[in-house]
């Protein structure tokens, strides 16, 4: 770590110079994060007080809403306070753990999303084995699996950030840290260090999201033997999945595949996944879920007595 002491800490630019656009953007901001914290949380009490949404679905819905808790929190607070002070700074090491978590984080919500597909996959392809295979034991492996893969993930890309040399200057085009900007402030060669970080972000983001893809397309073709009623229910749920799977992939993709630049709307696409996507996920599976919504209502019901006793 002696190479990069000339750094001790980073400066970010935020999202806008202007300090009228920075009020504004603390009120939305703000709004928003307490919009995806209750949003996703709701959804967590819900599957956990409800006997009727004791299934794998439910079971690793409540997991991916608790991951995005927590991925928003490695940003959104921060964005929130930078917003409100005239020097936005962070430390050396404070980078590096913000750096740790979001791709903690973002990386367990990657290999959920690929359980919950193979868990649909499962559920409509093979009805009959559904409860011997996707047995409790057997989700709890695989939600371990998908923090051990996040986790991986997140220290590797870390640890390549960590043998770079950083000499100054230290000021961050973004509003947290994260690999490429960071890459712009080395100061020796990142050409290796760049297909690194495609390696392993890039191509996991572009495997699962052929992998998820890949996966439905089976779906619908096993679903051509199912009943109109059943087909409609099978495509609902899936349909909110894929539909996730595509507003989180996306920017990801985006971002992840060219490590040798960045480009000035990386900052709105940032935004998109580490906020925008958080926010609609809670409404895209209880909108478009008759029983996570019947759920919720059970629960609001329960509160409201023991509210009046």
């Amino acid at each position: 770590m002696d190479h990069i002491n000339n750094v001790t800490e980073f400066i970010f630019l935020g999202l806008s110079p202007h300090p009228g656009v920075q009020r504004v953007c603390v009120v939305i901001f703000l709004l928003l994060y307490m919009a995806i914290v209750l949003g996703n949380l709701l959804i967590v009490l819900t599957v956990m007080t409800s006997r009727s949404l004791g299934s794998p679905m439910y079971f690793f819905l409540s997991y991916l809403s608790f991951v995005e808790i927590c991925y928003s929190s490695t940003t959104a607070p921060k964005l929130i306070s930078d917003l409100l002070a005239e020097r936005k700074t962070i430390s050396l090491w404070g980078c590096m753990t913000q750096l740790f978590f979001i791709h903690f984080f973002g990386g367990t919500e990657i290999f959920l999303l690929t359980v919950m597909a193979y868990d649909r996959y499962v559920a409509i392809c093979k009805p009959l084995n559904y409860t011997t295979i996707m047995n409790r034991q057997v989700c709890a492996v695989l939600v371990g699996l998908a923090w051990v893969g996040g986790f991986v993930h997140s220290f590797a890309q870390v640890l390549v950030i960590l043998h770079l040399p950083f000499c100054g200057p230290n000021v961050i085009d973004h509003y947290f840290c994260d690999l490429l900007p960071l890459l712009k402030l080395v100061c020796s060669d990142t050409f290796l260090f760049g297909l690194l970080i495609v390696a392993n972000g890039g191509t996991l983001s572009v495997i699962s999201c052929v992998v998820l893809l890949g996966s439905y397309v089976v779906i619908l073709f096993h679903l051509r033997i199912r009943s109109s009623e059943g087909r409609r229910k099978a495509l609902s749920t899936c349909g909110s999945h894929v539909t996730v799977v595509i507003l989180f992939f996306g920017p990801c993709i985006f971002i992840y595949l060219r490590p040798s630049a960045t480009l000035a709307v990386d900052k709105m696409v940032a935004v998109f996944y580490t906020v925008v996507t958080l926010l609609l996920n809670p409404f895209i599976y209880s909108l478009r879920n008759a029983e996570v919504k019947k759920a919720m209502k059970r629960l609001w019901i329960r509160t409201m007595k023991l509210d009046e006793k």
